[in-house]
């Protein structure tokens, strides 16, 4: 969502309204604790043919018309208009459609933007004045320390033709596609070792802005193609439809996503709130190779269980569902996966499948163990029994 010298959504309306995350957040929850995120924690479609719908909110200085054949339409008169919605919940990890056709005009933007709290980012952004392609983009933690984090793709008449685009978005990768076929891949490692990966939960943000406006700095101006003549105006955006899936980091039943006080950014550092009460998975390793996992439930008692083999894996942490308590963990070697389940007051089962390498993680959810699987189904269910 950046151009060369800074953020392409970061221009301000007449009210100083900033439309960009990556540069203005209400809360960092890095720097103090804040509200927790609602989680849609389902999924969701939405047909703007039929109007306006109360999962998205308009933000200050914008004003949207909707056609019953093109959906909501954004319009740009004057260098300071920048119609923007915001999704009113998060995803945590997820899959996001959106069909629309893009605006004309030199200079004129127009944006599809998943962004955080912390200042996480992926994006989409089209030019006006470029008829063949579309740019996609993501950011991690705020960090425009450099701008080779951009991509472009051919696609055919954006500004005159409707097609969907997707971000699919997990722990390991985050994927475009362009009418259902992919066209980039990000890797979480490829991302500054997954420091600057985006991977806390997200607002979904639609909208279009002037990145050619007289006021505008020069390499702003000169990445959107030049300055924008709007006696050739107004531009229009046509948002159609959107579908939005929440992952929820694989717990069911998300309601709030809340950030660890002293977070270090890190998906691991987030609980998955379901019914108000949660449960925080965590391990540890030590230099006899064994792995310490501990299920902290929300009543404050505790399950740990010391396994041994420390190979690359990952541990998952779930929310509880009403009165029960699930925790998953999942072990991974080179040729198998074991996913544990355990359900307090009911049964234990065990599970496994092939693969052939373990996805990658952060913070406390890179370390790596590998169960030993004799008796360990039966060991966990008898702790949480």
């Amino acid at each position: 969502m950046y151009s060369k010298i800074l953020s392409s959504a970061a221009v301000a309306l007449a009210a100083s309204q900033l439309v960009s995350a990556q540069t203005f957040t209400k809360c960092n929850p890095m720097e103090k604790k804040c509200p927790d995120d609602p989680a849609l924690g389902t999924s969701i479609s939405i047909d703007f043919t039929k109007g306006n719908n109360d999962f998205f909110e308009e933000l200050d200085g914008t004003d949207l018309t909707y056609d019953n054949s093109l959906g909501a339409v954004y319009t740009i008169e004057k260098e300071s208009n920048a119609p923007t919605v915001q999704s009113t919940k998060y995803i945590f990890f997820g899959k996001v459609d959106v069909t629309l056709r893009a605006s004309v005009g030199q200079g004129v933007v127009t944006s599809f933007v998943l962004q955080s709290d912390d200042l996480d980012e992926i994006d989409w952004e089209w030019l006006g004045g470029d008829v063949t392609q579309v740019q996609t983009n993501y950011f991690g933690k705020g960090d425009t320390t450099t701008y080779d984090r951009g991509a472009y793709h051919n696609v055919n008449n954006p500004q005159d033709e409707f097609h969907t685009y997707t971000i699919d978005w997990t722990q390991e990768y985050v994927k475009w596609y362009i009418d259902g076929s992919l066209v980039r891949t990000l890797n979480y490692a490829d991302a500054k070792e997954g420091t600057r990966f985006p991977q806390t939960p997200m607002q979904i943000k639609l909208g279009t802005w002037v990145a050619g406006g007289k006021d505008s700095p020069k390499g702003t101006v000169e990445w959107a193609g030049g300055y924008t003549d709007f006696s050739k105006g107004p531009f229009h955006a046509y948002y159609k439809s959107i579908t939005i899936e929440d992952y929820a980091n694989g717990v069911q039943g998300a309601k709030s996503y809340s950030w660890n006080e002293g977070s270090d950014g890190s998906y691991g550092s987030i609980k998955v709130i379901t019914d108000e009460k949660e449960v925080t998975t965590s391990t540890s390793s030590s230099s006899d190779s064994k792995a310490t996992v501990v299920s902290t439930l929300s009543d404050g008692s505790k399950t740990t269980l010391t396994t041994a083999s420390i190979t690359s894996a990952k541990g998952l942490t779930q929310a509880t569902n009403g009165a029960d308590v699930n925790t998953t963990i999942t072990s991974q070697t080179a040729s198998e996966t074991i996913a544990t389940t355990l359900q307090t007051g009911s049964r234990t089962t065990s599970t496994s499948s092939s693969s052939t390498s373990a996805p990658a993680g952060s913070g406390a959810f890179k370390q790596g163990f590998n169960f030993a699987l004799l008796g360990a189904s039966a060991f966990l269910g008898f702790l949480l029994l």
